[in-house]
């Protein structure tokens, strides 16, 4: 075994150690019994609202790489786009410590359309970057309702518009081709973080509470921005842990706080399951076979 595959087999390990950890600390904290009653009693039509709201996320989002992707001169239909994102979603659930839903996007595309994949990688990592922008705007409309935080509005709004700005001359002046989509691509960035905002005030609907949601969204949403970072297992583990600790600091209920990011991930599975269809029947997106994980990341270490 060669020092890099062994160096990945011990990253994977620690990082199923740290969920489990996390996870475990979180449902030390709370009543396993309330949290079952909670999902017991909740309301299913606002969950299926919540599962639609996600679904119609995934589309803006499946959208907003083909306009990045577009930006690069490929011409990709929106069809085989979907079809390519709805598999990578699946790889992402099932294998999130490892080449993942990007990688194969880039497998697949490079193959199709004969493009460097330093170049796709570039459209998926702005792609990515864009969300986060979005993620930070939502984000800071919040902090303003929330006095106990003690950050004045003002210094919210100086700091995200000059964090923008910044942001918008360094995609503009080193990924130059992006430019003229730059602003199409963040509404819909901005389309696919309020969908999923929308998702989980339909799920704190569907667990009764009718207070004030915004101590819950922002949570809701440092907890996603938190598990961008790779520590756990798809972000398991660390999403609860960070809403678990921001619950008593906001003074919510613990268990409505953890309940929506454990819901939420249930849904975004679901959704992402939808992609198993193409296991099966690679030929719907116009291959005889998938690669293998070997395969794919075979091809990215010909490409470096």
């Amino acid at each position: 075994m060669d020092k890099k595959k062994g160096f990945k087999i011990l990253k994977n390990i620690l990082k199923i150690v740290v969920t489990v950890g996390a996870l475990y600390w979180v449902f030390s904290k709370v009543s396993l019994k309330d949290l079952k009653e909670a999902v017991i009693h909740s309301n299913p039509l606002y969950l299926f609202l919540a599962l639609l709201a996600y679904s119609s996320s995934i589309f803006i989002s499946s959208s907003r790489l083909l306009t990045f992707l577009g930006a690069i001169g490929l011409d990709v239909s929106e069809k085989y786009n979907l079809k390519l994102y709805q598999l990578g979603l699946f790889y992402n659930l099932i294998l999130p410590g490892g080449v993942g839903g990007d990688g194969y996007k880039i497998f697949f595309l490079r193959k199709r359309f004969s493009i460097k994949g330093r170049k796709l990688f570039t459209a998926l990592f702005l792609d990515r970057l864009s969300g986060l922008w979005a993620l930070c705007l939502i984000i800071a409309a919040l902090v303003t309702y929330m006095p106990q935080l003690g950050i004045p509005n003002y210094l919210t709004f100086i700091l995200f518009v000059s964090g923008s700005i910044l942001y918008y001359f360094v995609v503009t002046k080193f990924f130059s081709e992006y430019k003229s989509t730059f602003l199409k691509a963040h509404l819909k960035a901005i389309g696919v973080q309020s969908m999923q905002v929308i998702a989980a005030i339909l799920i704190l609907y569907a667990l009764g509470f009718n207070g004030k949601f915004s101590p819950y969204l922002f949570l809701f949403l440092a907890s996603s921005l938190v598990s961008i970072i790779p520590f756990s297992v798809g972000g398991l583990g660390m999403r609860e842990l960070v809403i678990m600790w921001g619950a008593g600091i906001f003074q919510v209920d613990s268990h409505n706080a953890v309940l929506i990011t454990l819901l939420f991930y249930i849904i975004s599975a679901m959704v992402a399951l939808s992609g198993i269809y193409f296991i099966f029947n690679p030929k719907a997106i116009g291959e005889d076979k998938l690669p293998s994980v070997e395969e794919v990341e075979q091809s990215q270490k010909l490409e470096e």
